[in-house]
Parts: C-alpha cells; sequence; structure tokens
C-alpha cells in the first residue's frame, strides 16, 4: 500500500517542521510549501494529495482563499483540506464554511492532536461522508 500523501501550506519554519515530523513518523509523505503559490504543483501533478494542510496566514493568497480556490476547481475539490490558525475557534468554524474546507486545527497543536485530526478527515473523506 502506498503512503498517503499530504500537503503541508505554512509560512512558519517551526510550524513546518513539528507537522512534517509528527506527519512522517505517522506513515505519511510529506510535501511542503510557504505559499499558496507555491503549492500549484503538487495540484496538478498525476498523484495529488490525499489531505491539504494550509495555514490561514500565509504570505501571497491567504490560507481560506487557497482552501476556497481548491475546492472551486473540478480537478481538486475532492482533495479535503483541513485549516491550521490560532484564531478563536468560532472564527475558524466560520473561515471553515465560507472556504469550503473539510476542518480545522488550531495553533499551537500538539502532534497526537494533528494526527487523529488528520486521520479522521482521511477516514471520513475514504467513505465520501460530509465534512463535520
Amino acid at each position: 500500500m502506498t503512503k498517503k500523501r499530504i500537503l503541508l501550506i505554512d509560512d512558519s519554519e517551526v510550524a513546518l517542521a513539528v507537522a512534517s515530523e509528527a506527519l512522517a513518523k505517522n506513515g505519511y509523505e510529506v510535501l511542503t510549501a510557504t505559499n499558496g503559490l507555491e503549492a500549484n504543483p503538487y495540484l496538478f501533478q498525476k498523484q495529488q494529495p490525499d489531505l491539504i494542510i494550509i495555514d490561514v496566514m500565509i504570505p501571497l493568497l491567504n490560507g481560506n482563499r487557497t482552501a476556497k480556490l481548491i475546492k472551486e476547481n473540478e480537478n481538486t475539490r475532492q482533495i479535503p483540506i483541513l485549516l491550521l490558525s490560532s484564531k478563536p475557534e468560532d472564527e475558524l468554524r466560520r473561515l471553515v464554511v465560507e472556504s469550503g474546507a473539510d476542518g480545522f486545527v488550531q495553533k499551537p497543536f500538539d502532534s497526537r492532536l494533528l494526527m487523529e485530526k488528520v486521520e479522521e478527515t482521511l477516514r471520513l473523506s475514504s467513505r465520501g461522508l460530509p465534512r463535520v
């Protein structure tokens, strides 16, 4: 069985390192980008990511706008997306709805919580279940 591919988009080197390490330790192939434009080539490869985690506050094109564009594109809309941010939970819930993302993880996050959310999101998307 091939490893699930996770695209992690964050302009913080520390957040990228922590999340990448947690994901790799749990058997995921991790792709990284520091902004939405840098992530574009990964979105249109033959083998797309199985999940995208996007920090809301990335440069050039913020994370919720990037998520919205991904969800509006016929070729990428099926890829589940988690927003990542230190914003308050109620604001994150609103951004999830506005962008079409599938959920969120609040910063600072602990690796265990991140993995639980990743696994839950992948499990739900593989069954075609609606996001929660």
